[in-house]
């Protein structure tokens, strides 16, 4: 009888755990779905209603303006100085030493003093992503100890002690680091990872989470070599711990929240994707980052069943998607995706795709085909015929193409929302020609103090 009981109740713990490992990606590797995380889930998908742009074209001609006044005052203040006819470094000063030709990177790279304000970052996103602060509003936090033993009490001086604090963090490196994490860090809201000075590694161990959160910035990192992890007990702020199902061995992932900037990371080889958005996230912008040497690079959509993905807005700009990679750059569903100014070269498969009727605006891109002839197309389409996918709304404007690399578009042309009579906005965006010069900096950053970045 005894026996037979411990056989029952052996089945009994095979079947939860079967149950739980076929739940759908949706769950987000969430175990036990509590009173907590379901408050957390319903208050962030109302945040994320609020984040989503109902103009989202407007944004997307701002951040074009944007790249082309950065370059059109570069271009100006070096001409000036050699029309001078006496030209010094010291005269040169920041077009000289500082090479920043973005939006993004002129608003803080050519400072020579970043390390005496680092906050300054936060006023740089530009794209969907634009109102992400991080934790510019609280105190800084310095990681000394890269060990990541303990989940349900992480030790002070660590990653993941410093990510579950429930206010506002500036989050720094006191040195260089490799930081294996025993499972998925998970974050609390307001956050700043600002690696900047050092150089830090998130390898060899699990990946970053960012779940019913708002308001996170990542920047200047390597994100490299990430693992599923077994999962378990995990705290992810101070007052919450919950029960966690294997991870997926994402590099970041993004699950139904809002206001993210993922900026100068160099990510390669994950388990799964390298970066996921998914379940209603919106209002971020992934930027000069640098992809290599993977596969599944950026999902951002899981499910074509999964209509609340319709608010997903993001900006991809001035990334470079290089060596050893093969699809999704990134795959989308459902949402609004501006895709500007990133250099893409030697794709496996494709470079841009999608399903369930997403809106992509490719502009001023550089797509440089590999030898294969089968892998010319930049785009693919899934699960619709051409009668359907005809009407999505894919457009290509001001790319570079090379090596046979073609885009097919599809819908309506892109309507502008500035007036056509501005003479700025006939240029609206650098074309692909300029994609190596506004992606040259891409990745994590070797920052030295009392230097330009």
């Amino acid at each position: 009888m005894g026996l037979n009981n411990h056989i029952l109740s052996f089945l009994f713990l095979f079947c939860i755990l079967s149950i739980v490992e076929t739940l759908p990606k949706s769950r987000a590797n969430i175990a036990e779905y509590d009173e907590y995380l379901q408050k957390k889930a319903k208050e962030s998908y109302e945040e994320s209603l609020h984040a989503y742009n109902p103009n989202p074209e407007k944004l997307a001609d701002e951040l074009n303006e944007q790249v082309t006044e950065t370059l059109l005052k570069q271009k100006k203040k070096t001409h000036r100085i050699l029309l001078s006819g006496n030209v010094t470094r010291r005269q040169l000063g920041e077009d000289d030493d500082c090479k920043a030709t973005n939006p993004i990177d002129r608003c803080w790279r050519c400072d020579r003093n970043w390390a005496k304000d680092r906050k300054k970052l936060a006023d740089c996103a530009r794209g969907f992503g634009h109102l992400t602060d991080g934790g510019k509003n609280g105190k800084y936090y310095v990681v000394t100890d890269p060990s990541d033993d303990d989940m349900d009490n992480p030790k002070p001086g660590t990653l993941r002690h410093a990510v579950i604090q429930t206010e506002p963090l500036w989050i720094t490196f006191a040195h260089h680091m490799v930081i294996r994490l025993k499972q998925e860090l998970i974050f609390a809201s307001d956050k700043t990872i600002d690696g900047r000075g050092a150089q830090v590694h998130i390898a060899y161990g699990a990946g970053i989470t960012l779940q019913f959160v708002h308001n996170i910035i990542i920047h200047n990192i390597w994100i490299h070599n990430i693992v599923p992890r077994s999962g378990g007990i995990i705290r992810d702020t101070l007052e919450h711990i919950g029960l966690r199902t294997q991870s997926d061995g994402d590099g970041i992932s993004v699950f139904s929240s809002n206001n993210i900037w993922i900026d100068h990371v160099s990510m390669s080889r994950a388990t799964d994707g390298l970066i996921d958005v998914i379940e209603g996230s919106t209002a971020i912008t992934i930027s000069n980052c640098k992809f290599n040497h993977h596969n599944d690079v950026m999902l951002l959509g899981a499910h074509d069943s999964t209509s609340k993905d319709s608010i997903m807005q993001v900006t991809v700009a001035f990334n470079r998607f290089g060596a050893g990679l093969v699809q999704r750059m990134p795959r989308c569903r459902w949402g609004f995706f501006h895709v500007i100014n990133n250099d893409y070269s030697r794709w496996e498969m494709y470079a841009i795709g999608g399903s369930a009727h997403p809106t992509i605006f490719s502009q001023g891109n550089r797509f440089k085909a590999a030898n294969n002839p089968n892998t010319k197309q930049v785009t693919k389409r899934d699960y619709a015929t051409e009668d359907e996918w005809k009407n999505w709304q894919w457009r290509s404007e001001g790319d570079k193409f090379s090596n046979g690399a073609y885009f097919i578009e599809s819908g309506p042309k892109i309507r502008s929302t500035v007036s056509p009579l501005n003479k700025r906005n006939l240029i609206k965006f650098k074309p692909g020609s300029y994609a190596g010069r506004l992606t040259r900096y891409a990745g994590a950053l070797k920052c030295r103090t009392d230097k330009s970045c």
